[in-house]
């Protein structure tokens, strides 16, 4: 009996020494003796202990602040050599009044109002031309003359129509004459009555064919007065502008698809840019905009909105806006790109710096602020930005000075003064 207690004794003081024994570090991690049925589900559940600067580490994981590992109050301190070789630069950030724009890439354009394409619907030789191309013309200046087998046809329908409404016409009165004398009969009349009204209807076709062709109602009453049957017919031009492109050679053929000539009035042009979906709500009709183009880049040309498209790209996920563009000196040139700046707002004061001085860190931005020699990471809050200027809404108070130029080089040394601690703990 006393042998079984001292075994007993001796069996506690083994393994009660073995599940007892401090693990050797905070973050050793704690085990328990286990069945072969055990193991397999406390390997699962298993629990270790972090030190405090890694659990601050998860904190800020699971609250999505990324890298950010440096405290509110942080200070970096710069001896004399490395104030020399990051050569900074600083900025105070001050109110000013900015304007809030919109920016977008657009292409230089023909307004759809100031621009025509001259050509013809019938087979037609060019006989004749009036301007060539680089001329500026007036609304209804002669451009090119041309001969056409379906004119010469039309011309001599609408002359025969004319001889049979007349001759038709004499003898309607005259029927209408004897009826009334009671000598003539009723159905003779008639019948003269329904030929007058064919030969008015013949007439009208013929008069509707020449306007088909090209011919306005000034010519057509000349036509009708001179009774000379030409295959000619002149076309004259739809619009004031400036012939932009020809393909008028004398003695050409030209068919219905041929573009003889366009004309463009370049004292208005319109640019086309896309804007994102985002940013739909911020534009209307109306809103002045600043076009600035690679070929004149320190000239703003300035326009209003003229049109906001009623369909979205789903593909580019962006919407079609139109400027109109005076062009009085012709230096902006349809095909021209653009950069286009819609001002959403009218010089309102903000406290803004430079965007060179703004870093991005993570989801955030920050600067850097000197204050007695040393320098201080900084969260801010951004707005809208215009000429280099960025709008500060939180994080900044006006009168701080901010870095500008080296603010990588305080990043890095910044991150490099955090490992040095991290190291050392």
């Amino acid at each position: 009996m006393k042998k079984s207690i001292i075994l007993i004794g001796l069996l506690f003081l083994v393994f009660g020494s073995s599940t007892c024994t401090k693990p050797p570090d905070d973050s050793a991690e704690i085990s328990f003796p286990t069945t072969p049925k055990q193991s397999s589900s406390l390997a699962t559940s298993s629990t270790s202990i972090s030190s405090p600067s890694q659990q601050r580490k998860r904190q800020r994981v699971a609250h999505g602040l990324g890298m950010r590992r440096w405290e509110k109050g942080t200070a970096i301190i710069l001896n004399d050599k490395e104030k020399a070789s990051f050569a900074l630069t600083t900025y105070v950030a001050t109110f000013q009044k900015i304007q809030e724009t919109l920016p977008a890439l657009g292409k230089v354009m023909a307004h759809p109002l100031r621009q025509a394409i001259v050509s013809y619907p019938f087979s037609a030789r060019i006989a004749a031309i009036h301007v060539r191309q680089g001329d500026w013309v007036k609304k209804g200046d002669p451009l090119v003359t041309l001969y056409s087998q379906t004119v010469g046809e039309a011309r001599s329908a609408y002359y025969k129509a004319i001889a049979d409404y007349e001759l038709a016409k004499v003898n309607y009165e005259r029927e209408k004459n004897l009826f009334d004398k009671g000598v003539g009969a009723k159905k003779n009349l008639l019948a003269a009555e329904a030929q007058l009204k064919v030969a008015q209807s013949n007439l009208e076709e013929a008069e509707k064919k020449l306007h088909v062709l090209g011919f306005n109602e000034k010519q057509i009453k000349e036509m009708a007065q001179s009774h000379q049957i030409s295959p000619s017919i002149t076309l004259f031009a739809p619009i004031s502008g400036k012939i932009a492109t020809s393909q008028a050679i004398l003695g050409a053929m030209v068919s219905e698809s041929t573009e003889i000539m366009t004309i463009l009035d370049p004292r208005l042009l319109c640019i086309d840019a896309e804007v994102f979906e985002k940013d739909i709500a911020k534009i209307r009709l109306g809103q002045e905009v600043k076009v600035t183009v690679p070929a004149y880049p320190n000239k703003i040309f300035k326009g209003k909105i003229a049109y906001i498209s009623d369909f979205l790209n789903e593909e580019t996920r962006t919407i079609k806006v139109r400027t109109a563009i005076p062009n009085p000196d012709y230096l902006l040139k349809p095909g021209m790109l653009a950069n286009i700046e819609i001002i959403l707002n009218h010089q309102e004061k903000a406290l803004v710096v430079p965007k060179e001085a703004i870093l991005d860190e993570g989801n955030e931005h920050i600067v850097f602020v000197e204050k007695n020699g040393k320098y201080f990471p900084r969260v801010i809050k951004t707005g809208f930005q215009h000429n280099g200027l960025v709008q500060i809404t939180d994080g900044l108070t006006a009168g701080e000075n901010v870095v500008v130029n080296g603010n990588f080089s305080l990043k890095s040394k910044l991150y490099e003064d955090i490992l040095k601690k991290e190291h050392v703990h």
